[in-house]
């Protein structure tokens, strides 16, 4: 029983950083192209995707901000059963805002405020993975201010800050029973870190445009984290009631390539390539401020794998005041089958975009997109606590943008 409570106390927290952890809409115009933008500028979205490329944006002021809508779904299908399992999730709601003035034809300077982390689960009640997760819901609010510089008609640099505001809230059942049912536990910490984001981008001619950029890791330990036990009275004196922990999460460093090629004023091909550096968490340590015969610090092997995500996109310019856009991506999982657990089901994923800009009037964008992701068949499980299935997941993510520059 010490071991099993010890392992999903673990998980809790630990599974989060896979790759459903990592939230990319973070502007409209570049979701609905696959969510490309290292290599071009869709408008002040550039602070985030390339802080390179600000110097080379135009307009002398310019603020945009949206907000998506995720609606996601899990299936679970219990191994050789007719069992299934849905979660019943919350709807998510990622933001951006972003905001660019040029100081003067080399200077320029940003402001963006978005959730690049973050996810809300909640299983159904009483499914057979409840001793692994129940829900969760974990919040990272980055504010990234930024300075870019135009080294020459071909060349500009940028690097931004990043403070990231991270909380995080989660509960699963524990495995001992009562009168009230399963035990409980209840998990929730806060953390600010700190990090950089910086970039390159290169007009190589009229056409064609390429960046580069790194976010780089960012290590958030908790160490004012709260654990809060509900269990059978008669059990009381074996867990304690409330206790505090310490645990160190990891950010993963993001390495982003990207091209764009425009033939003409009507038409936009992109591409990008995200290596994303999972491979840091290979383990995680729990140390507990209060323990007891079954309820003691641990360790546990995480294995992830580094990983790539493959982008295109395209934008056509239908009139003056409308522009279409549509891409798609692939996205790997850098989750092992052995330590695949529930919070946050990892699969390789196909992400299919759509979108538009119109413009009601001179100086002011409405941008919409609309992001489908379908993650492929996995079967796989804990292979700690034994529990196996085959998982299918899948959302929809409509989303809403405004800009105005001049």
């Amino acid at each position: 029983m010490r071991t099993t409570i010890l392992l999903f106390l673990i998980m809790a927290s630990l599974q989060l950083m896979g790759e459903g952890y990592q939230v990319n809409l973070q502007g409209q115009k570049n979701t609905a192209m696959g969510h490309t933008g290292t290599g071009f500028i869709a408008g002040p979205s550039i602070i985030h995707f390339n802080p390179g490329g600000l110097g080379f944006y135009e307009k002398k002021m310019a603020f945009n901000a949206g907000v998506s809508l995720i609606f996601s779904n899990n299936l679970y299908q219990a191994p050789n059963s007719y069992y299934e399992a849905e979660t019943e999730n919350p709807i998510g709601t990622p933001f951006y805002f972003y905001g660019a003035m040029r100081i003067n034809d080399k200077m320029a300077v940003g402001l963006g405020v978005n959730t690049p982390y973050g996810n809300r689960l909640k299983w159904e009640d009483g499914w057979a993975g409840r001793y692994l997760s129940r829900d969760i819901a974990l919040q990272s609010i980055t504010l990234q201010p930024t300075f870019s510089y135009k080294i020459t008609d071909w060349l500009s640099v940028g690097a931004g800050l990043l403070v990231a505001l991270n909380s995080v809230e989660l509960s699963k059942n524990i495995p001992v029973t009562g009168t009230d049912g399963d035990g409980l536990v209840t998990l929730e910490g806060s953390k600010t870190t700190f990090g950089v984001n910086a970039g390159l981008m290169f007009k190589i001619s009229d056409e064609l445009t390429a960046g580069i950029s790194y976010r780089s890791q960012m290590k958030a330990k908790v160490s004012d984290g709260t654990a809060t036990l509900d269990v059978p009275d008669a059990l009381s004196s074996m867990f304690p009631e409330e206790t505090g922990f310490e645990a160190t999460l990891p950010f993963p460093a993001n390495y982003n390539f990207g091209l764009a090629y425009q033939p003409s004023d009507k038409f936009m091909i992109t591409a990008d390539i995200n290596y994303v550096q999972w491979d840091v968490y290979d383990s995680l340590n729990f140390d507990f401020e209060e323990n007891t015969e079954n309820f003691q610090d641990s360790y546990n092997p995480r294995e992830y794998t580094n990983s790539f995500i493959y982008r295109i996109g395209a934008a056509y310019k239908w009139k003056e005041e409308v522009t279409f856009r549509a891409g798609a991506y692939f996205d790997a999982t850098p989750i092992d089958d052995n330590y695949f657990t529930p919070e946050t089901p990892g699969a390789d994923k196909i992400g299919i975009t759509g979108g538009a800009s119109i413009k009601p009037f001179e100086n002011f964008e409405v941008d919409v997109s609309l992001l489908y992701i379908h993650g492929m068949k996995r079967e796989s499980g804990y292979e700690p606590d034994n529990f196996e299935g085959t998982f299918y997941t899948n959302a929809v993510i409509p989303g809403v943008g405004f800009t105005y520059s001049f």
